[in-house]
């Protein structure tokens, strides 16, 4: 925890720049999943900067909503629907990575790139970003099946996220122990000062990602 709180800021940054780029790597492996063309996500993770200057994050997302839920789409944290879904789904996996956090002896509410002095989970809410599109490609299949409010069937197949199998260094891993494996590797960053001691989750391959949500009724 001191090597956290003592980390330099450009240590931060570069830190950042590798989970922007998990992230939209993420992204366009749940567009391929939907059968979406994604090369240009490729283009843009390979120009993310450290501590994205560029904010290539943002110019991602906006390609990214309207690919996945449709040009009519606008994602609103304060509305009903599918945007409910997703806060709620992206609420357990917030508390997955909060854990995490903490059981990496990292501090949760010092961050890397959130800074708001009155978020007590600011670093899970860095680290949350890459596996976001989980919780999308869920609620695509949701609301496929007609769910449209936050129901019992809704948090248990959000819940079930957690065990959902990943690519990792290993072999297969589940998003609870990429979760823990982000978190621990974090931690050797502030250790070392180093920036490649990051190990973000891997992206699934649109095929292993294809039955998500297979077991929703």
């Amino acid at each position: 925890m001191r090597a956290q709180w003592n980390a330099s800021k450009p240590l931060a940054k570069q830190l950042w720049r590798e989970i922007v780029v998990a992230k939209i790597r993420w992204q366009a492996a749940a567009l391929e999943a939907e059968g979406v063309e994604a090369g240009a996500f490729d283009m843009l993770a390979r120009r993310v900067r450290s501590g994205d200057p560029d904010n290539i994050e943002a110019q991602a997302a906006r390609r990214y909503w309207p690919l996945l839920m449709g040009p009519d789409f606008r994602r609103d944290r304060s509305a009903d629907g599918i945007n409910a879904l997703l806060n709620y789904g992206y609420t357990v996996l917030r508390s997955l990575v909060a854990r995490s956090v903490v059981a990496a002896g990292l501090h949760p509410s010092i961050g890397i790139h959130h800074a708001n002095r009155g978020n007590a989970f600011a670093l899970a809410d860095d680290l949350i970003e890459p596996f976001r599109p989980l919780v999308d490609l869920m609620t695509i299949k949701l609301t496929a099946k007609g769910y449209s409010e936050v129901s019992a069937d809704v948090k248990r197949a959000y819940a079930g996220l957690i065990a959902l199998d990943l690519p990792g260094e290993d072999g297969t891993t589940t998003v609870a122990m990429a979760a823990t494996y982000l978190c621990q590797s974090l931690a050797r960053s502030f250790e070392t000062g180093k920036a490649s001691n990051l190990n973000p989750p891997r992206p699934p391959s649109a095929i292993e990602l294809a039955g998500l949500g297979a077991t929703v009724t």
